[in-house]
């Protein structure tokens, strides 16, 4: 198991419609799988050795075990 299929993220969606899209490992990275949240709903996610990134479109809080961030436009 590699060391980075540990790691979780947690993300809250801050509005209705944030989407979360995770991206292959390999060669060619390619989206594999995408979900849409709505305000106030919380997923989490974990890296794999299939999963090497997770984008996040809308806004959110995105919590790791590096501290948290928001994404989406500021105000």
């Amino acid at each position: 198991m590699m060391n980075n299929e540990k790691e979780y993220i947690v993300i809250k969606a801050k509005e209705n419609g944030v989407t979360v899209i995770g991206l292959t490992r390999g060669t060619d990275t390619r989206f594999h799988h995408s979900e849409k949240l709505d305000k106030g709903e919380v997923m989490v996610a974990q890296f794999t050795e299939h999963t090497s990134a997770i984008k996040v479109r809308g806004k959110a809080e995105i919590q790791t075990s590096h501290g948290s961030v928001e994404s989406g436009t500021e105000d």
